[in-house]
Order: C-alpha cells, then sequence, then structure tokens
C-alpha cells in the first residue's frame, strides 16, 4: 500500500512526496505529513505528471495544508514574502486520530 490515498501515477506520488517533506520541515512527523496530504486530496484521481496542480510548488501546497492566516481567508498565507508576519498564521489541525488519511504508523 502506498502512503498516499491519491489515485496517480508514480511522478505524481512523487510531487506529493514533496509536499510532505515540506510539511515535515514544520516539524511534524511524515505520519501527519501525509495524513495531511491525503485529507487534501485521498479521493482524487490526477491525470499523469504533470497534472495540473503541478503549476504551483509543492510549498504553496503545504504551507496551505499546514497554516490558516488567522483573518477567515483559509489556508491562503503570504508564505513568499521576504519577512512575513506570521503572528496572526494559526496552525490547522491535524486529521482525527481515526481518520483513515492516517496511511503510517504514528509514532508517541
Amino acid at each position: 500500500m502506498s502512503e498516499f490515498l491519491m489515485d496517480a501515477d508514480e511522478q505524481m506520488l512523487e510531487f506529493f512526496s514533496e509536499i510532505a517533506d515540506v510539511l515535515q520541515s514544520f516539524g511534524i512527523t511524515r505520519a501527519e505529513a501525509v495524513a495531511r496530504v491525503n485529507r487534501s486530496w485521498g479521493n482524487e484521481k490526477f491525470d499523469p505528471y504533470p497534472d495540473l496542480m503541478c503549476h504551483e510548488e509543492p510549498e504553496y501546497w503545504a504551507f496551505g495544508m499546514y497554516y490558516d492566516d488567522g483573518k477567515g481567508q483559509g489556508g491562503t498565507v503570504p508564505y513568499w514574502e521576504e519577512n512575513p508576519d506570521r503572528s496572526t498564521w494559526l496552525i490547522t489541525p491535524p486529521p482525527p486520530a481515526d481518520s483513515s488519511d492516517w496511511t503510517l504508523p504514528r509514532k508517541p
């Protein structure tokens, strides 16, 4: 079983893996990073690489999955700014513990 739930070719799965890598750079586990990606797109079918979503870098998707701007804009945060004001950014909660989005074992 793949760590990702999406119906996608190997190159797209690698793209999702790169998103999870960015999420891990925020200090979360691989299991949580993968669960966040699965929560976003787990039931989706993707065209072969490069799917349309590849027009954005993995960082774009990762920041949107992890942060909320705190202003009611969902996951839209200006991560690309040189010195963004992150004081209002909120960390979105991970998927619930009993969610099928968790495909990797969580470490205590």
